[in-house]
């Protein structure tokens, strides 16, 4: 229970709030340090290009990130940043892939990417009602993650329109059909 918040609001609604906020923190935190941990072992004829795209991506999660916890704070929560809190709270699975081909790794990012921004949505409809200053900064980062995720599938993509992951559930899934379908 927060023991204040912003003037102006119940404290049940700021809690429902921080509890979404702390959802989008744990998923911004673990993508930030995916798309580093891509950027490590990124391989290939793509390497540099993709290598490259990837620290302004890390760098603008980070932001994000930054902006979020600070807004639970100010809703009077405590955001939790930690390794362990992390993975006991979200409800995905661990990126697998380590040292691979750039279009694997993109294609497993198509995949991440499109789960982070799914969530981010139904953040942004569920503040609708609670907090209009919440969404505001849920829609900006939603703005950019967008952005990132078109840059990720440009590479991914043929000149009809088609994704080469188009389908995929999993990162697995995503990496191997890119592969594939570039391969062709």
């Amino acid at each position: 229970m927060v023991a204040y918040t912003i003037p102006g609001m119940k404290s049940s609604d700021a809690e429902q709030v921080i509890a979404l906020l702390q959802d989008r923190l744990n998923s911004l935190n673990d993508l930030a340090l995916t798309l580093k941990h891509v950027h490590w072992n990124v391989t290939g004829p793509n390497f540099i290009a993709v290598h490259t795209m990837l620290d302004p991506q890390v760098d603008g999660v980070r932001l994000m990130v930054d902006d979020t916890a600070e807004r639970i704070a100010a809703l009077g929560g405590s955001p939790v940043g930690t390794p362990g809190a992390l993975v006991e709270q979200r409800d995905w699975d661990d990126y697998k892939i380590g040292r691979a081909d750039a279009i694997a790794h993109l294609g497993a990012l198509d995949v991440v990417y499109s789960g982070v921004i799914e969530a981010q949505r139904r953040a942004m409809d569920a503040t609708e009602e609670l907090d209009l200053v919440s969404q505001e900064m849920l829609i900006e980062q939603a703005t950019k993650l967008e952005q990132y995720h078109w840059f990720v599938r440009a590479h991914l993509e043929s000149a009809d329109g088609t994704l080469s992951t188009g389908g995929a559930s999993t990162e697995d899934a995503g990496a191997r059909r890119a592969k594939k379908n570039k391969e062709r």
